[in-house]
């Protein structure tokens, strides 16, 4: 580093000479070119020197004109800020060689002030050659004032919509709150900050015209995505949450307290989906506690031993019931300091074992019975729950057969649980019959590719195995293929160079973030990264977390197959399909190739575009005009369903999208509408054959409930039995469930609002 910087000194002296000591003598090329890129004044320039002179009372004038004293205390901080930017850390000699530089150079102009122009200069001259890194970051920071005056006036201008008329970005917020607006601004101006810090000009103009679409913005500089929880490891021997130490439950009604607090605390310090994964079988070892000492203590009161089994049992279900009930208030009732209704999903159904079963059992008769006053109940949205399928264990005549015919009388009352096929075709299933391990979905539909225990991304051998509980994803983007299509054809170019073009902005986006996320302390989630919730995450908490992204993924989202068949030849993914699955071929051979280069755990997922699917018309239009079929409604299609408005059978549905099914294992999900009424025989049937494809399957009725009397029916806009408007409305959202009306308004978008109009297959 002395070099780097004598060498600056040498060329300031060099350039420093008189006309009459350099006529006949070449300037090097090396140094001219130095010369330059210092930018200092001639007056600077004449008076460099190697030794350090001491910098006489000088006075630095500022852009605005007023006057400060010098003090070098400033460049140290602005420098150590820019280093920070750009995740460079500078040591003491680094910093004082830097200020030596400056100082020298200041003492030699025997001046009584500087400007602050030329104090940048000589700043990114010291660094230029130390640290090209931090002087581009010192340089994009100069500007910074002005950047932030139109920053914040854009920020400004959106909190004054969401104070005054609200946010529908994200139905599980709801904008009416204090909190939730508090919250809905402050992501406004983080997402400004990244956009500003953290992409490249190339990024920014792809997400300003809609080319892609990089998900939570306004989160993914500080945090990870959707997750499998392992809720089972941090209770396991206890653990501490805010600073305070939880001992393991000895009793099951203790263990629901204690996982809901961890579930709302942990969910916090993430964006996404947050699933506990087979929560039955979480749940059983407590049950079992509780048997005991309430076993015990009938007993000891004198009653037999079939009575006190039975009074025993009893309080154990009524402890299941009542468990799950106070799951149902505190997850629809209590935002998470991210202002919204954290997106809780349980997934169940396999445990075979007495107290395994009891919990799937309670669960869906909690959720079947809704919550509310005695005469207006109606089903919750949160915990989303999932009902893990194997035939072999949910057949007829199988050990939880009941368990099956319980979930389908759920599905057709409360639209939950979704079901997930273990024993039919794919990639989930393959995992479980090979493996015997379960690949739940986090959140609405996101799936984690496979890491081996001792492999990681590939087996070591044949013996080992598959590990998903306790892994996340660290963020999703989206190609707006329909946008990228319209593109290539404007500029007659190939398709899928464009194409390649946008996924490499992806990938390269992806690794910029794993890097990023990698530098952060484990005490940002103690819980995930201290205390188990994650693989590997048994860190300090002045640790960094980068060993525990290694088992991440990173999804490339799609959305409008749809629209891009249409696009291609004027037909639907009903009509035809072979293009959008060539497309999809494609990418997905793409994706992989990544993987293998960047050993990254990349993954393709099909986008659950809820605010997303009515920007990207409008992103489209704006470039390219109203097409038909394409960008004539006030929405795009989701990920590789078909358009909501395909006069089709659920059986038709269900065949047209199982051809992109396995081309999409990193996200997915298949619904149908089910306009049967409350037809158990077939809801039953459709459930079956979805899990005989393999399906991660919906059952959407579309639900609506009289706030007034408590009538319900699967559609109404009024209610038949007393005339009131007052309804509750939910409806599937990407597959989740959401409410399109609540006290006659709705928490959804406009745009999402035409598409539920539209739907008829859907």
């Amino acid at each position: 580093m002395q070099n780097s910087l004598n060498k600056d000194r040498n060329i300031v002296e060099f350039s420093s000479k008189s006309a009459a000591e350099l006529k006949g003598v070449s300037v090097p090329s090396e140094l001219s070119s130095q010369v330059s890129k210092l930018n200092v004044s001639q007056d600077v320039q004449k008076q460099a020197q190697i030794t350090p002179i001491k910098v006489k009372s000088i006075s630095v004038v500022k852009k605005d004109g007023t006057i400060e004293p010098f003090d070098n205390t400033k460049i140290i901080n602005a420098v150590k800020k820019s280093a920070t930017r750009a995740l460079v850390e500078l040591t003491e000699g680094d910093l004082k060689e830097i200020c030596d530089f400056v100082d020298n150079n200041i003492a030699r102009m025997d001046k009584e002030d500087i400007t602050i122009s030329d104090m940048h200069n000589l700043v990114e001259g010291a660094l230029e050659h130390l640290y090209p890194s931090v002087a581009q970051s010192y340089r994009n920071y100069r500007n910074y004032k002005q950047d932030f005056v139109h920053m914040l006036d854009k920020v400004f201008q959106e909190s004054q919509r969401i104070m005054y008329i609200g946010d529908k970005e994200n139905s599980n917020a709801d904008s009416t709150l204090v909190s939730t607006k508090r919250s809905l601004i402050f992501n406004e101006l983080n997402k400004e900050l990244y956009k500003k810090f953290f992409l490249t000009v190339d990024e920014l103009q792809a997400i300003r015209d809609g080319y892609i679409y990089i998900h939570d913005m306004s989160a993914r500089r500080d945090t990870m995505n959707c997750c499998l929880f392992d809720v089972a490891s941090v209770l396991k021997g206890g653990f501490e949450m805010g600073n305070l130490w939880y001992n393991e439950p000895k009793s099951l009604d203790v263990a629901f307290d204690v996982i809901g607090d961890i579930v709302m605390a942990a969910a916090s310090q993430q964006y996404g989906g947050f699933t506990v994964p087979e929560v039955d079988k979480i749940l059983a070892p407590y049950a079992e506690k509780t048997f005991e000492r309430q076993n015990n203590k009938y007993l000891c009161l004198g009653l037999s031993f079939e009575k006190a089994r039975e009074a025993a049992l009893a309080d154990v279900e009524k402890d299941f019931e009542q468990g799950f009930q106070g799951w149902e208030y505190k997850f629809n009732t209590v935002a998470s300091s991210r202002g919204d209704y954290p997106f809780i999903t349980v997934t169940t159904g396999l445990g075979t074992d007495m107290y395994e079963k009891m919990a799937t059992l309670a669960m869906l008769k909690i959720r079947m019975g809704g919550q509310g006053k005695k005469e207006c109940k109606k089903p919750v949205l949160f915990p989303k729950i999932v009902f893990l399928y194997d035939e072999n264990i949910h057949g007829e005549g199988k050990v939880n057969h009941d368990l099956f015919n319980a979930g389908i009388e759920c599905s057709k009352k409360a639209m939950y649980p979704d079901w997930l096929s273990l024993s039919g075709e794919g990639y989930v299933a393959e995992m479980y019959k090979k493996y015997g391990r379960v690949v739940s979905p986090m959140g609405c539909r996101a799936f984690l590719s496979p890491w081996f225990e001792k492999g990681g991304m590939h087996p070591a051998d044949e013996n080992d195995k598959p590990i998903f509980v306790g892994r996340f994803n660290i963020g999703a983007i989206s190609l707006h293929l329909p946008m990228i299509y319209a593109k290539a054809k404007k500029e007659s170019k190939d398709f899928y160079q464009v194409l390649d073009y946008y996924m490499e902005l992806i990938r390269k986006l992806h690794i910029r973030t794993y890097e990023y996320l990698g530098e952060m302390k484990a005490s940002v989630n103690p819980l995930a990264y201290c205390e188990g919730g994650f693989l590997g995450g048994h860190l300090g908490i002045h640790d960094k977390i980068k060993p525990l992204l290694k088992a991440a993924t990173a999804s490339f989202g799609i959305t409008a197959l749809n629209e891009l068949q249409q696009l291609h030849n004027g037909k639907s993914l009903v009509e035809d399909g072979n293009f959008a699955i060539e497309v999809m071929e494609y990418i997905n051979k793409k994706v992989n190739e990544f993987k293998e280069q960047d050993g990254y755990l990349y993954a393709l997922y099909g986008t659950p575009a809820e605010n997303l699917c009515g920007l990207q018309v409008k992103q489209f239009r704006k470039k390219f005009g109203v097409v038909a079929n394409v960008s004539d409604k006030g929405y795009v299609s989701n990920s590789f369903h078909c358009h909501v408005s395909e006069d089709i059978s659920p059986i038709e549905k269900q065949d047209c999208e199982k051809r992109f099914w396995d081309l999409l294992n990193g996200g997915k999900i298949q619904y149908v509408k089910y306009p049967l009424g409350y037809n158990t025989k077939a809801v039953e049937t459709l459930v079956h054959r979805a899990m005989d494809m393999g399906f991660y399957e919906g059952v959407n009725l579309s639900l609506a409930y009289c706030d007034d009397c408590g009538y319900e029916e699967l559609s109404m806009d009024v209610c038949p039995k007393c005339g009131s408007r007052n309804l509750t409305k939910i409806d599937s959202m990407n597959g989740y469930l959401s409410y399109s009306r609540v006290k006659g308004d709705t928490r959804l978008a406009e745009h999402k609002m035409e598409e539920i109009a539209d739907r008829v297959s859907m």
